[in-house]
């Protein structure tokens, strides 16, 4: 029986503001006003289930921890001050740096946790209003090589699944994914499947999923694309390419046969530790699946060799035919809510709508949508995050704006990053939490409103666009992110050239108009209300597709064996394998992985902390899990503490003896707030996204 305090006299569905997933929750409203939730049971992603935070999603929005109003730096701490006094010491401190020296020496740091029209003004606003050259988003940390592997491999960046794939396969084959914990809500819709699937999974760690698998490739710590080249060969050997499928939608299939040919099975089985009868025996079962569907996450993501990782995948899925569909596809699984929508329209490392800044033709078509002069969008792309973090280091970058991301926690090699943060004349963070990491070291806190507090769109991992809603009122003198970019503009002097951009629901038609006759185009969507009665509406959906009706809850790309380039033929890409950066050694003889937790535990714990339920359902001290014959060898024991060590930084963690891990191997879970000091800094050099998972580290017992 419903307490009356949370009685609704009327609800309504609101797409979640935490993973990728994008679930639909039921609020439940009094006077307007969202007092409880449910899972929505009607819509199309999650179908009435909801993980632990979704729960709790209005819970975090209470904590005492809430960023109220604007502050200043002043000493050692912040001092409270009004939006005026904020806004006018916002444009003078930036104006100044970027006068002085040069508009190269300001820039900002986005995030795949606001709207699509808040990043969409932001990074117009940035780039064109205010004239930065400098931008990057935190997906540059979680998505940036799945972005890479989809350009280079279909033409666009362009996930090709819908979650109904999961239901549809006879064969899933999980790389570097634990959707179990990672994304308990695209798990639910495996255990849903009916075929009595194969579950094949390749990973170091035995993780919940690899318990549920049957087939689990425990493998060598980065020896996944070799195993994946090798398991190609044998797909090839045992007359497993679907050849008119390979003739007619792909090219480079003579240069991938040559590639994966010195992979044998006892080569393979040899750098990865899987034994050359699983290796066939994995190979088979991809070869004879009538609906193969290949997915991963950030195991594959956070690499120093992921694109041609991903790649590897995806031509396995292209030389079997199975991509386009039902049950199949090369599929990235996103980790924000709004990720994919910071690939499309935050206008940082890709032009606004997925277009190119270094194409003449791309800027005049936008500044023609836009109404402003083509002069006011710069001509090159922007450094990539780690690229801005140097930047600071050398002195180039100077003033940086962060927004709803805290990278005195999450950037790699953390003492590291902190340091060149305090470098900056002039830091400003915009966040709904005012004790983060990040906002301990800034000079100016701008107190946003969260999910729930306003209104907009986000992107989910199948393309979907789903509708969030404003159904409580921010705190205190928060604002919504859109407000903050309104005001930002009207003081900096470029209000004019936004002045269609009065509401989210106006950016939205905006982003319409620049997505027609792209692959992306959402042209024919009939605005916020018929996404929020479709349950939500995949890209693309164009003017001529809207023509024939209402919008499939679930849709697929390249059905038809057309992909996104030139010629549309999808391209089989390969390079040699490389060799891991900071293998172990005599004094670091472990390799640390890290990853997530639990599933009540999300990204940096910025949210998830603030609920005193989310956080029983997790280990309040930082562990390590350690592999039982090397703590016999350490005299290591569960629940001792350990010092954990890099040639970064020491940090001290509770042991959790497990054979989860294999021998030679450390796993500390991402969360914590200490993890990065360990983690060393290198990146994919065609995405720059951060290799996480392969430092070499040394353990000790604390006595």
């Amino acid at each position: 029986m419903t307490h009356k305090s949370l009685a609704a006299d009327e609800v309504t569905t609101a797409v979640c503001g935490y993973c990728a997933t994008g679930c639909g929750l039921r609020l439940h409203l009094q006077q307007g006003l969202a007092v409880g939730l449910s899972p929505e049971s009607e819509y199309p992603v999650n179908l009435g289930m909801a993980c632990p935070k979704g729960w709790e999603a209005l819970r975090v929005l209470d904590s005492p921890n809430r960023a109220t109003t604007p502050m200043r730096r002043e000493g050692n701490q912040l001092i409270a001050i009004d939006w005026d006094e904020a806004l006018q010491m916002f444009c003078h401190e930036f104006k100044k740096i970027g006068k002085e020296h040069g508009p190269q020496s300001v820039a900002f740091l986005s995030t795949g946790q606001i709207a699509c029209e808040e990043m969409a003004f932001l990074g117009c606003l940035a780039k064109f209003g205010m004239g930065m050259l400098h931008g990057d988003g935190n997906t540059r940390q979680c998505m940036a090589t799945a972005v890479t592997a989809y350009k280079e491999s279909f033409g666009f960046d362009a996930p090709p699944y819908t979650y109904a794939d999961f239901e549809a396969s006879d064969c899933l084959v999980f790389v570097g994914a634990n959707p179990c914990i990672g994304h308990p809500i695209m798990w639910e819709r495996v255990l849903r499947n009916p075929n009595d699937p194969e579950i094949v999974v390749l990973d170091p760690r035995v993780t919940e999923t690899a318990m549920a698998a049957t087939e689990h490739l425990q493998l060598r710590p980065k020896s996944d694309l070799i195993l994946l080249y090798g398991l190609t060969r044998e797909v090839i050997a045992i007359g497993g390419v679907d050849k008119d499928f390979v003739e007619r939608s792909t090219c480079g299939f003579e240069e991938l046969s040559q590639c994966v040919d010195a992979y044998t099975p006892a080569v393979t089985a040899q750098a990865s530790g899987i034994d050359e009868e699983v290796i066939r025996r994995t190979a088979r079962k991809i070869a004879d699946a009538s609906a193969a569907s290949f997915w991963w996450t950030m195991g594959v993501n956070q690499s120093y060799e992921g694109v041609r990782t991903a790649q590897a995948i995806i031509n396995l899925a292209l030389i079997t035919g199975n991509i386009g569909r039902p049950g199949t596809g090369a599929n990235s699984i996103t980790g924000q809510c709004n990720a994919m929508g910071s690939r499309l329209w935050s206008n940082t490392t890709n032009l606004f709508g997925h277009h190119d800044f270094a194409s003449a033709e791309d800027r005049q078509r936008l500044a023609e949508i836009l109404g402003i002069q083509s002069e006011r969008i710069p001509d090159q792309n922007s450094l990539s995050y780690d690229q801005i973090m140097d930047g600071i280091d050398s002195g180039e970058i100077r003033g940086l704006w962060v927004i709803a991301t805290n990278p005195a926690h999450s950037w790699i090699d953390q003492d590291d990053a902190r340091r060149r943060l305090a470098k900056l004349d002039f830091l400003v963070v915009q966040d709904m939490y005012a004790n983060t990491e990040t906002a301990a070291e800034c000079d100016l806190l701008l107190p946003a409103a969260g999910w729930g507090e306003k209104s907009g769109t986000f992107i989910n991992s199948e393309r979907r666009y789903g509708l969030h809603k404003q159904v409580r009122r921010a705190p205190g003198k928060a604002l919504s992110d859109f407000r903050i970019f309104r005001a930002v503009a009207d003081y900096w002097g470029c209000g004019e050239m936004f002045s269609d951009w009065t509401t989210p629901e106006a950016v939205f038609q905006i982003m319409q108009r620049v997505s027609c006759g792209r692959p992306n185009d959402i042209s024919g969507i009939n605005g916020y209300e018929q996404i929020d009665q479709c349950g939500g509406i995949q890209w693309p959906w164009s003017t001529q597709d809207a023509a024939s009706g209402l919008p499939e809850q679930e849709r697929r790309l390249f059905a038809g064996g057309k992909f996104f380039t030139h010629d549309g033929k999808a391209r089989l890409i390969t390079a040699e394998p490389g060799t891991m950066p900071e293998p172990p050694s005599d004094q670091y003889p472990f390799i640390l992985l890290t990853g997530r937790g639990t599933v009540s535990q999300w990204h940096t714990q910025t949210r998830t902390s603030q609920s005193p339920i989310l956080r029983k359902l997790y280990p309040e001290t930082i562990y390590a899990e350690i592999h039982p014959h090397d703590a016999q060898e350490l005299s290591i024991a569960t629940g001792d503490s350990v010092r954990v060590r890099s040639r970064r930084g020491s940090i001290v963690v509770q042991a959790s003896v497990t054979s989860s891990v294999g021998q030679g191997q450390v796993f500390i879970p991402m969360h914590y707030g200490a993890t990065n000091r360990l983690t060393l800094k290198h990146f994919d050099p065609y995405s720059r996204q951060p290799s996480y998972k392969d430092s070499a580290v040394s353990l000790e017992r604390v006595q």
